[in-house]
Parts: C-alpha cells; sequence; structure tokens
C-alpha cells in the first residue's frame, strides 16, 4: 500500500526537530514511545511526509499502521518480516515506518535483522514501555533512541487551536483553564463540547486498559485495578509509598497485598498514564528511595475519573510545569533540602542543572511570598538558576530568583 501523505496534521515541532539529524541514519533505530493517541502516528506521518517532499521516492517508503487495516492482522514475527520483504524491494535507503509494534510477538529479532542489512532506515512506535524491555534493550544496546511523545502542552495546545480554527481567548488565564479542564490530546481539541472531550477520554481509559494493561499483566480483580488506579491519579502531585497505599486501603475495610499495588502502578507507568518523579536528596547528592510523587501524563485523565470540577491549582500547576520540562527533554526530580521542598530539579543534556518552585500567587500574603521563596534560598552551593513561576501578572526580583508568569513562560516555549 503506497504512503499517503496527510495535509491535516500540525507539525510537531519540538519533536521534529529533536528526530530530523536522525532519518537517514540506518544504524540508529527511531523509537518513538507514549501514551495511547498522543499523536505518535502523526509524528511519523510528519516524517515520512518529511522524507517525501525532500526528494525520497513513495516506493522508499514502507509504512504499516499495526492498529489499522490492513495490517491489523500482522500479529508474528514472520508475518511482519514477510510484509518488508514484500514492499520492500527498492534500490537505495529504504525509510520503515511500524505503528504500534508491540502488537507483533517477538518483533526485536525481525527489526534487529532488517537493520542489519544497512539500507534501511527504521521508525517504531508503542504505547508502551514494555516496548523498551527484554529482548530489545538487549539486542540493540546503543543502536537505538527513544523519544517520549507527550500529549499536546500548553503551548502546544494553543497552536493546536488556532491549526484547527478554533477561538482562541486573549486573555492567558481563560486559556489555561480551558487546558486544564480539556487536556492535551490532540483528537480532543478538535471536539466542541466538552461532554464529548471527556467521553472521548474515558473511551480511552478503557482503551489502554485493554491493549496496553490487559494484554501485559494479570489483573486478577478489575476492580481492585480501577480503585489504586483513581486512588493515585486522585493524589497525583502528593508524595507517594506503596506502604502508604496499602495502608490506606486497609482502614478502608479493602486489604491488598503490596506486590500487587506495585505490580498495578508499574502497569499504569508502563501505559504511560502516570510518570514517575523521584525525590533527590540536594545535601547528599542522591535519590530517596521508596517516596515519590506521580504527575499525569495528561491532566483530563483526572476529570474524566472524577465528578469534581473544581481545579486544585498547587499539583495542576505543577503537573503543567513537569511535562512542559519533560517534552523539553530535561530530567526532572523533586527536591529535598532539610525540611524544605523544591519542586522541581531540572538537569538538561548537558549536566547544567536549575531549580524551580512553582505556586498559583504568592500575592495573597507576605507568609505566602516568604514559603515559596525560602526553599529557593536555601539553595546554596552553586550558580544554577533559580525560578518562581506563579500566575501573577505583578512580578517582582528578590534574591537572583526569576520570578516569571507560568502562562507567559510556557507559551512563550522557554527554556530554564
Amino acid at each position: 500500500m503506497e504512503f499517503e501523505i496527510r495535509t491535516d496534521l500540525y507539525k510537531r515541532e519540538k519533536y521534529l526537530d529533536k528526530i530530523r539529524g536522525f532519518y537517514h541514519e540506518c544504524e540508529i533505530i527511531k523509537v518513538l514511545t507514549g501514551v495511547r493517541r498522543c499523536g505518535k502516528s502523526s509524528i511519523m506521518n510528519l516524517i515520512a511526509g518529511e522524507l517525501t517532499e525532500s526528494g525520497v521516492k513513495k516506493e522508499n517508503i514502507l509504512y504499516f499502521n499495526l492498529d489499522k487495516k490492513p495490517y491489523d492482522k500482522i500479529t508474528t514475527a514472520d508475518a511482519l518480516d514477510a510484509v518488508i520483504m514484500e514492499n520492500g524491494k527498492a534500490a537505495g535507503t529504504k525509510y520503515l515506518f511500524i505503528d504500534e509494534i508491540q502488537n507483533v510477538k517477538g518483533f526485536e529479532r525481525v527489526i534487529n535483522a532488517w537493520r542489519e542489512e544497512g539500507d534501511f532506515s527504521i521508525f517504531i512506535t508503542g504505547s508502551n514501555s514494555y516496548l523498551l524491555s527484554g529482548d530489545l534493550v538487549t539486542k540493540l544496546t546503543g543502536r537505538y533512541i527513544e523519544w517520549n511523545i507527550l500529549p499536546l502542552t500548553f503551548e502546544e495546545y494553543l497552536r493546536v487551536k488556532e491549526f484547527f480554527g478554533k477561538q482562541v481567548s486573549p486573555d492567558g488565564m481563560t486559556e489555561l483553564r480551558n487546558y486544564i479542564y480539556e487536556g492535551g490530546f490532540p483528537y480532543v481539541v478538535r471536539l466542541n463540547s466538552m461532554n464529548d472531550k471527556r467521553r472521548y477520554v474515558q473511551s480511552l481509559i478503557e482503551e489502554i486498559y485493554e491493549k496496553d494493561i490487559k494484554k501485559r499483566v494479570k489483573i486478577r480483580n478489575r476492580a481492585a485495578f480501577d480503585s489504586i488506579m483513581r486512588y493515585v491519579v486522585n493524589n497525583f502531585g502528593s508524595t507517594t509509598s506503596i506502604q502508604n497505599i496499602v495502608d490506606d486501603f486497609a482502614k478502608n475495610g479493602s486489604p491488598i497485598k503490596r506486590e500487587t499495588v506495585t505490580r498495578y502502578i508499574n502497569a499504569l507507568v508502563s501505559a504511560k498514564i502516570l510518570m514517575p518523579c523521584d525525590r533527590f536528596d540536594m545535601k547528599s547528592r542522591r535519590s530517596l528511595s521508596g517516596e515519590k510523587k506521580y504527575y499525569l501524563s495528561d491532566l483530563s485523565f483526572y476529570y474524566a475519573l472524577n465528578t469534581d470540577n473544581r481545579i486544585h491549582f498547587g499539583p495542576v500547576l505543577e503537573n503543567i510545569v513537569y511535562t512542559y520540562a519533560e517534552s523539553l527533554e530535561y530530567s526532572v526530580s523533586v527536591g529535598r533540602i532539610g525540611k524544605l521542598e523544591c519542586d522541581f530539579i531540572l538537569r538538561d543534556n548537558e549536566m547544567n542543572y536549575s531549580y524551580v518552585q512553582v505556586a498559583y500567587t504568592i500575592l495573597e500574603s507576605s507568609e505566602t511570598e516568604d514559603r515559596e521563596y525560602h526553599a529557593l534560598e536555601s539553595i546554596t552551593g552553586d550558580n544554577y538558576p533559580r525560578y518562581l513561576l506563579t500566575t501573577d501578572a505583578f512580578l517582582q526580583k528578590r534574591n537572583g530568583i526569576v520570578h516569571a508568569n507560568l502562562i507567559d513562560f510556557i507559551r512563550e516555549g522557554r527554556k530554564f
């Protein structure tokens, strides 16, 4: 089947820019992971489109979406190998795109064999982290690069609304609230009613369970799994430990084993619903085991699972900053400074650090202002930048800390 370029896709430049340098690399397998429906397939289509526009012949582009006909019946390594063999006969470099490759059992052997041919530039996507476990890591160590694709961050959300001709309010706070309630799944932006948007995300959660969790993890008690999912989703942005969850369920008369909680949470992380954020002790410069925070790959998961429409700005704004930093490829952890906590420590690929505190406002009182600044002011021993992000319109300077409006900071695509 000949590849067709789509013209109705928004170019997610923040990801395309990272991948372009590897378009023609046949030694390196390009792996796009991310929660289901976050836009991986669209990015693959855009890459194939850019290759076509640069002069690559269509017969040199092999594009197989294993979730769609006519390739949805390809579930074995031999069947995958056969369809590549049948379509990959053009001269010169072939560009092989395989969407949702985890549908094929034993795909690792096939992908590695075609990489060894030397004239295939290979791109694959998968909706869970099992894709990068086991045989793939063993066989391809140093021979693949992974990009974790996220749902739309706030600044992408605004651009995608404009791209699809949706009205964008000039008031940043109004659009921030819209983003919080709607989330960042690209298809959601195209829907008009909030009811339709919520129904879409609810159906997506069920799809993730059926395709990315149930097939990989033994779930003996669906009700218990749903309870654990709701518990962690409802407590996103809070420090959480497995033992605390076990204790809370026991207090409520619903005892559950520690290993079961661990397995279910790992399944939610692997399916990319949850994103774990480790705690880091800034005095010892070591990660703290046991306790961590979990953020949501998309805020719509919270509102799809709850009837509560209130915005709890503390964890919500943290979540927005967390996913934004992740989309810029920062390594993110929560910092502990004695009894104080810095919301985020960010490290870039050049081993530079920055420190970020997030709050809705510091204008309520001098006590609020002192509390938010105190953690950053307690960081000593280096000259890395420190940021306080709030929704305040009036900004100030204090001890070299950058106080920035969170909405403007992200909308402008600024780096830390």
